[in-house]
């Protein structure tokens, strides 16, 4: 029995995706092998390659100056590449000015990677009411080498509403948990990455959407695999890329097109968003941290209303285990927050969040 599955990442997937490559498991596109097996460098993998590029290219509607590179290590690897070729300095240790607006966990992350390589400018955090708004975003500086944002901030729930215009400062960020959810004009930014396990696969694969101009800026002493321009020179082709990954993705990106696109799923994930905003904001046992505003639509913790912590460690952890039993699985909120989360990506239906809510309710009037 498939259970409905409000995991932050890896999360879900759409289930004709996943049939699909089940269906195609040992033989990918009549080749006879499975893409797990094939030459990256072969002719049976370069179509799967280039689809997988054009429907991105598409959806996100990605101007013709911009790359598109798949490469490997996560989100996580972006809080080095993208100070190494935006901000490093000719001698190690001795960057230029890099902003950084602090969101949560992983903005800070971001800053405290980027401190490695750049002089870092934490210009505004939202750190002051535990992350649960977006803070004024401040102008950008003529020294400024780049301004970073996350997008969607996924443990503690809030998201960018209003994109900073940094001027000829690249505006760079992470959009991992939000990519392809609702409309971006990619335009506005210089860098773009997302790790795949959110939104566009398993995980496995990141992506870096990248401006031309800001290709090649790196000092020669970043090594050469943390180099934008080593992977835009060789097609992401320089090592062997995530190609089971980037196979999954190009299904997923196919799935979503069928859909209707990013407006379509834009729809849906505010429905989804709604209904259960509208729920806690109407329960007495449950409620949500996050100011209205800045309200995520991809991940929403909830809290249950006590000032007992024995009771609330015991209502949340029987939560958890009954929603559990009920078929409603990771729901448990971030190991440094807490409380409760459903994450709401693409691939989870409305039936889904329905599910959810039938089962809060229910809950709610037997604890209330």
């Amino acid at each position: 029995m498939r259970v409905y599955n409000f995991s932050p990442g890896p999360s879900v997937l759409p289930l004709p995706v996943l049939e699909r490559a089940a269906a195609e498991m040992t033989d990918t596109n009549g080749t006879g092998q499975s893409v797990m097996e094939m030459s990256h460098r072969s002719k049976d993998f370069k179509p799967i390659i280039e689809k997988t590029e054009a429907l991105l290219r598409e959806l996100m509607g990605i101007p013709e100056n911009y790359r598109v590179l798949f490469l490997q290590g996560g989100a996580y690897t972006q809080f080095s590449m993208v100070p190494l070729n935006l901000a490093a300095g000719e001698t190690p240790g001795k960057g230029k000015q890099a902003v950084i607006i602090d969101t949560g966990i992983w903005a800070d992350k971001a800053a405290k990677e980027a401190s490695k390589y750049a002089a870092v400018d934490v210009r505004a955090s939202s750190k002051d009411r535990a992350y649960t708004y977006i803070p004024k975003a401040p102008a950008s500086k003529p020294e400024d080498a780049y301004y970073h944002i996350t997008l969607n901030n996924t443990i503690v729930g809030t998201k960018w509403t209003d994109i900073p215009d940094t001027g000829s400062v690249p505006l760079v960020s992470d959009i991992s948990s939000c990519i392809l959810s609702e409309p971006l004009d990619v335009s506005r930014f210089g860098i773009l990455y997302a790790g795949a396990q959110k939104n566009l696969g398993p995980a496995g694969t990141t992506i870096v959407i990248i401006r031309d101009d800001l290709i090649g800026r790196a000092p020669q002493w970043v090594p050469v695999m943390l180099r934008y321009d080593t992977h835009a020179a060789e097609g992401s082709m320089f090592n062997t890329p995530p190609c089971y990954g980037i196979y999954m993705m190009g299904l997923v990106l196919e799935w979503l097109k069928n859909l209707g696109g990013v407006e379509a799923i834009a729809k849906i994930n505010r429905e989804k968003a709604g209904l259960f905003y509208q729920y806690l904001d109407s329960s007495k046992l449950f409620f949500s941290p996050v100011e209205k505003p800045f309200r995520s639509l991809m991940n929403i913790p909830f809290i249950i209303r006590t000032e007992d912590p024995e009771k609330k460690s015991e209502l949340e952890e029987r939560f958890i285990k009954e929603a559990a039993a009920a078929g409603l699985v990771n729901l448990a909120g971030h190991r440094l927050v807490g409380g409760m989360r459903a994450s709401f990506y693409n691939a989870m239906p409305v039936e889904g969040v329905r599910a959810l809510l039938h089962f809060i309710k229910n809950f709610e009037n037997g604890n209330a």
